[in-house]
């Protein structure tokens, strides 16, 4: 009840302010899943940026909805409540990275772009209309009524994206997402310069030396019995026997990884606040089980291993997955510790199946895909 009078609020200073004269120059940034510089939002912007046209920027951010919720300052609830309804209803181009409720009571001008970039590089869990029900289901499709420009990586995402955001496959656009950028260009960088800055910084900021090989366990998000200890125990069991010359980084949900701060063994780095981008590049395996990760990770044709140790409770209490998992992953699928750490010390990895994946997932492995989108939006 009290979030519906807040979705009500933000619309009604909305339409107070929605017969303004829209800012040509405006964008809104609606970055409530990924805040940082190397997000697609954050991406998006860092182009805009280089135009020199003189965009300016307002946002909406995670931290900031968070502080609402909580009713933890005066002066956020006000600047959430009256400021960014009228910056919104100023801006000629609004950036989102995941879904904003309020908009499900708001209509925005018919000249208004509303690019969704959705966080997630591709997916194995089902989400948005084919995983929520009841009134967060219809807020949502209201929601994405106002979406113009529904931005994914290839024409096989878009018809599933089209279903799972409720919009017009006319309004998807497969011309690749900005993270696919970010990653090719660290690739390039780290080959004309012969060396990996980003594993150097990581490995400094952690005091580890380059001589041991990262693992970087990235376990996905469980909708169920997320105050589990499950995940912290397969932390523990695969640190213990990983060979010695393995550091085991991890990369965990916020809920989870405040519980791992707990852990204390000498081959586990908490890594759960850098960018993931940037852990891409610092590792040299991932192993996690069905996060969205793998569609950027496989761009460097790294090995992964799928430590899937709850995958028959994951299929039946979970939100599902979109296709047969076992056989379309791009690595081995595990249930226990011993057997990841087995594929590790033998190296059975197979970089033709990671290889065939990525072609599969990204027919735009230019670095263009941002400027493809700069295109959409600014024409």
């Amino acid at each position: 009840m009290i979030k519906t009078i807040g979705y009500f609020i933000f619309a009604f200073v909305y339409y107070i302010c929605r017969p303004l004269p829209v800012d040509e120059k405006r964008v809104f940034g609606i970055m409530t899943h990924d805040t940082g510089e190397d997000s697609n939002v954050g991406l998006v912007i860092k182009e805009l940026n280089k135009l020199k046209k003189g965009y300016y920027y307002s946002y909406i951010t995670k931290a900031e909805t968070e502080s609402v919720k909580g009713f933890k300052s005066i002066l956020k609830l006000l600047s959430f409540f009256f400021v960014k309804p009228y910056s919104l209803a100023r801006s000629k181009i609004i950036l989102m990275d995941n879904v904003f409720l309020p908009m499900a009571y708001i209509r925005v001008k018919r000249n208004v772009k509303v690019v969704q970039l959705w966080h997630g590089t591709g997916t194995i869990k089902k989400f948005g209309q084919d995983a929520n029900t009841g009134r967060l289901k219809k807020l949502e499709r209201r929601a994405n009524r106002n979406i113009t420009h529904l931005i994914v990586n290839n024409k096989q995402t878009a018809s599933l994206y089209a279903k799972v955001f409720g919009v017009e496959t006319g309004k998807v656009y497969p011309v690749g997402l900005p993270k696919t950028d970010d990653i090719l260009n660290r690739m390039w960088e780290v080959k004309r310069d012969g060396i990996n800055v980003y594993k150097e910084i990581i490995y400094a900021k952690n005091d580890l030396t380059l001589d041991k090989k990262m693992i970087l366990y990235a376990p996905t998000f469980r909708d169920y019995n997320l105050g589990s200890e499950s995940v912290l125990d397969r932390v523990e069991e695969l640190a213990g026997k990983l060979p010695k010359d393995y550091v085991l980084g991890l990369r965990l949900h916020p809920f989870v990884a405040g519980k791992a701060k707990g852990i204390d063994i000498s081959s586990t780095c908490d890594l759960s606040g850098e960018s993931m981008a940037s852990l891409i590049m610092a590792s040299d395996l991932l192993i996690t089980d069905y996060s969205s990760v793998i569609f950027e990770y496989c761009i460097t044709e790294k090995p992964m291993i799928f430590y899937a140790f709850d995958l028959d409770d994951y299929l039946s209490h979970g939100r599902g997955i979109y296709k047969d998992y076992e056989n379309s992953v791009p690595g081995p699928v595990v249930r226990t510790a011993d057997e990841a750490v087995d594929i590790i010390k033998e190296e059975r990895y197979c970089v033709d199946t990671i290889r065939s994946f990525k072609n599969k997932n990204f027919p735009y492995l230019d670095g263009k895909s941002t400027n493809r989108i700069i295109n959409l939006i600014t024409e």
